[in-house]
């Protein structure tokens, strides 16, 4: 029973933060590069002032999977490597907690290009 509650809260944690999505995508005016780059500068702002960390402890890969996951990632990275080699970390900390999604990304998405014949709509 435990693990149904579990995904039940993955599900509609994840689910309402792609609906948050989806409305700005169809009520306003904002390109989707625009909604990504919001949703990681929103994970960054809510993870700096400790909103986000409470998210991720109840829904976890409900909150950590999509864009806002990113954003908390990179602000967890930077407050580490702060942590540990003080204001250079703010360099280097953001880009070596991401390293392994963005380039999973790359090469999925290189793989993908690659595999497939795309198709352009008509």
């Amino acid at each position: 029973m435990e693990t149904v509650l579990t995904f039940l809260k993955v599900f509609l944690v994840g689910g309402a933060i792609c609906t948050v999505g989806q409305i700005l995508l169809a009520k306003t005016m904002l390109t989707t590069g625009r909604i990504l780059a919001l949703f990681v500068v929103l994970g960054v702002v809510l993870t700096a002032v400790g909103l986000y960390e409470p998210l991720i402890e109840f829904a976890e890969a409900g909150a950590s999977v999509p864009l806002t996951g990113f954003g908390y990632s990179l602000a967890k990275g930077v407050e580490q490597a702060v942590d540990q080699f003080g204001p250079l970390g703010i360099f280097s900390g953001g880009i070596a907690a991401t390293a392994a999604g963005v380039a999973a990304a790359i090469v999925f998405g290189y793989l993908n290009a690659v595999l497939f014949d795309p198709k352009t709509k008509k």
